[in-house]
């Protein structure tokens, strides 16, 4: 399977999949502002785009899915309770989309949104703002949908999940690498807490350190209805 993060800037994090036998694509949250490139790099591998996927419903950016959907005739895929419009394909706890001779498994994850989903293949385990590299941590709780007990609760899936899988983050500093479920084990803060109380206090206390999402008043209402807005005021300020 070919495999590669396609964003060369910002923190989100998009990946691109290729099943090379069949040629057959998926992108993983795709961002709207960059769907030009990734059309290219796909046409330039000779892929055809076979699927969109939303980890979970995002505040800080437009997904792409929706448009691609609409520019390829791929399947745009959610958690079959997500609240977005738009949406093809509905995936439940452990049901898996094929690519090709490859693969994905969808697990719940609710904390971060209530329609957040993990996608595991046999090599990698995409977290989306579930999970961080290291001591990143874990994606804030509280934007809307968001709920930290669920957060906490759901922590225990990665306990049934191998190891070797490469955590493919929806959110990174640049220059971070990409490293191991059991790297994360050892080295990310969140995965060695004992109690709710801890990783409360532990959120509390990163999230009053970030501040307001800045795109949230665009993005959210954008990826809801699946409607591009005539103006993004982050295209006009570039």
């Amino acid at each position: 399977m070919y495999f590669e993060q396609l964003n060369a800037t910002g923190w989100a994090k998009t990946y691109l999949l290729i099943d090379e036998e069949s040629s057959s694509a998926l992108l993983i949250d795709p961002v709207y502002d960059f769907m030009g490139t990734y059309l290219e790099v796909i046409e330039s591998k000779g892929a055809t785009l076979k699927y969109a996927l939303a980890t979970h419903t995002h505040a800080d950016h437009i997904t792409a899915c929706y448009s691609l959907r609409e520019t390829t005739g791929c399947d745009y895929v959610m958690w079959h309770s997500t609240a977005c419009l738009g949406v093809s394909k509905y995936l439940s706890e452990g049901e898996a989309v094929a690519l090709g001779t490859f693969s994905l498994k969808a697990h719940h994850v609710p904390g971060h949104t209530n329609d957040h989903m993990l996608i595991e293949t046999p090599m990698h385990l995409f977290t989306g703002d579930f999970l961080f590299t290291g001591k990143g941590g874990v994606g804030r709780d509280d934007l809307p949908s968001g709920r930290l007990q669920d957060h906490w609760d759901s922590l225990k899936k990665l306990k049934e999940l191998d190891g070797h899988l490469l955590v493919c983050t929806g959110h990174d500093p640049p220059g971070t690498e990409m490293q191991t479920l059991d790297w994360n084990r050892e080295h990310n803060p969140v995965l060695s807490m004992a109690s709710f109380p801890e990783f409360e206090a532990w959120q509390n206390e990163v999230t009053a350190g970030l501040g307001s999402v800045s795109k949230i008043k665009t993005a959210l209402p954008a990826n809801l209805f699946g409607e591009i807005p005539e103006v993004i005021p982050w295209e006009m300020s570039s």
